[in-house]
């Protein structure tokens, strides 16, 4: 910390990570580090396949793309100083550094909400609407919702950051954290914090209230639409096209809202990590087998693509 005016005024924090002995700081190391390879790989693969294969160039697969792609980058936010922090003994973070952590993390997860709002909008046309649906979701509006959600999630975000920015931090400097959270950050600013933290609180409530209210809906129309048909073979048949997006949507909302829509943080900081863990390692991860193993479009893709590598490379 630097000294002005006789005021400590902060230029890097120090991040606690996890309380535990060295032997298992070295074991969630590996853990984690294996984890996040799988994570990047997993959705870039998903990627790469939605890139290539002409089949999957329609509305949903261009989605869970850029629903991938937002998993590297949430999950790129926070584990690389995570894990230089769990093995290292070097745990501090500039101040520029750290609001910049934060910024990144919180803009992908807006974005990841918007997305997966929209990702039920796609399913809701393609189930109950679906004769209008090349109308409806053609590319270009598919590109311009894509779009939207990532304008909205950088103004969203913004005004918190800036916020933050100028709120002062005088000491001390030290966040119980893996990374650069906003309650925990929040908990060293000198002075009344009440207003602040409402603000925060009423921010991510609104944010995670209307955008599960955007996902869920079309959910409601979507059941009762599959109810009317009259086989269960069509029924099944239905359902599984959003089983796997609704799988998704429950834990990251779940976690998210446990997280983040409540009016009192408290001394629950040790939840708070395993539910950020979650979210940054453990869903981003589940993420692509959860599409791909119920999606036989998706694995008659990555069948096709393996048996190309494979002539090429005995070529």
């Amino acid at each position: 910390m630097a000294l002005s005016n006789k005021t400590m005024i902060v230029t890097e924090f120090i991040l606690l990570g996890f309380h535990t002995t060295r032997d298992m700081k070295i074991l969630l190391f590996i853990i984690f580090l294996i984890v996040y390879v799988l994570t990047v790989l997993s959705n870039t693969v998903i990627i790469l396949l939605v890139w290539t294969c002409n089949h999957l160039h329609s509305p949903m697969y261009l989605f869970l793309a850029n629903l991938s792609f937002l998993e590297i980058m949430l999950t790129s936010s926070v584990i690389p100083k995570m894990l230089a922090i769990t093995i290292s003994q070097v745990n501090t973070i500039s101040f520029e550094g750290c609001i910049a952590q934060s910024f990144f993390y919180f803009l992908f997860g807006t974005i990841e909400f918007f997305i997966l709002a929209i990702m039920s909008f796609d399913r809701y046309v393609a189930i109950c609407i679906p004769l209008r649906y090349p109308t409806i979701m053609r590319t270009q509006v598919c590109l311009k919702m894509m779009i939207t959600s990532w304008v909205g999630g950088l103004l969203y975000v913004l005004l918190p950051s800036i916020v933050t920015i100028k709120l002062p931090f005088c000491g001390p400097n030290v966040i119980d954290h893996f990374f650069c959270d906003s309650a925990p950050m929040l908990k060293l600013v000198c002075g009344d914090l009440h207003v602040v933290e409402m603000v925060h609180f009423i921010c991510s409530a609104v944010l995670l209230l209307s955008s599960l209210f955007s996902t869920l809906t079309p959910y409601i129309f979507i059941v009762f639409t599959i109810a009317r048909i009259p086989s269960s073979q069509g029924q099944w048949k239905a359902f599984s096209t959003c089983a796997s997006h609704m799988i998704v949507v429950t834990i990251f909302y779940g976690v998210s809202i446990f997280l983040y829509a409540r009016p009192s943080k408290g001394n629950v900081l040790s939840f708070n990590k395993v539910g950020t863990v979650l979210n940054t390692i453990v869903t981003p991860l589940m993420n692509p087998f959860i599409y791909t193993l119920r999606n036989q479009v998706v694995i008659e893709s990555l069948r096709q693509t393996f048996a190309k590598l494979k002539s090429f490379l005995t070529v």
